[in-house]
C-alpha cells in the first residue's frame, strides 16, 4: 500500500532559503525548500512551543527565533541548545510538478 502523500505546492513555488507553513494530514507543519531540496518538518519548535516559520533557514538547519535553537531540517536533529529533543521530519516527494508530504 502506497503512503498518503498529500501535494501541498508547486515545485517552483519556494526559492532555496524559503519556508511556507502547510497544514497535511491534521498536523501543522513548515515545507522548506534548503539549498534546492524539500523538507517538511513540524512548525513547532521542540523546547518551547513557538513556530520555527518565525525563525530562518541557514544551508540545511532551520533556526529557532526565540532561543536560537538550530534543528537537522533532514533529520529533525538538535544541533544547537537549549533545544535537546529533535524536531519531526516527515518524507517528501516531487511529482508531477508538485511537492508532496505524507504526514502519517
Amino acid at each position: 500500500m502506497q503512503a498518503p502523500f498529500e501535494a501541498v505546492a508547486d515545485i517552483d513555488e519556494l526559492s532555496p532559503g524559503e519556508m511556507k507553513k502547510i497544514h497535511a494530514g491534521g498536523r501543522r507543519l513548515l515545507l522548506c525548500n534548503a539549498e534546492g531540496d524539500y523538507y517538511a518538518v513540524d512548525e513547532m519548535c521542540s523546547h518551547e512551543d513557538y513556530s520555527l516559520y518565525l525563525g530562518c533557514i541557514q544551508g540545511r538547519k532551520i533556526k529557532c527565533s526565540l532561543h536560537g535553537s538550530y534543528f537537522d531540517l533532514a533529520s529533525g536533529a538538535p544541533l544547537v541548545e537549549p533545544a535537546d529533543e529533535p524536531i519531526r521530519t516527515y518524507p517528501v516527494k516531487l511529482s508531477a510538478g508538485r511537492v508532496w508530504v505524507d504526514p502519517s
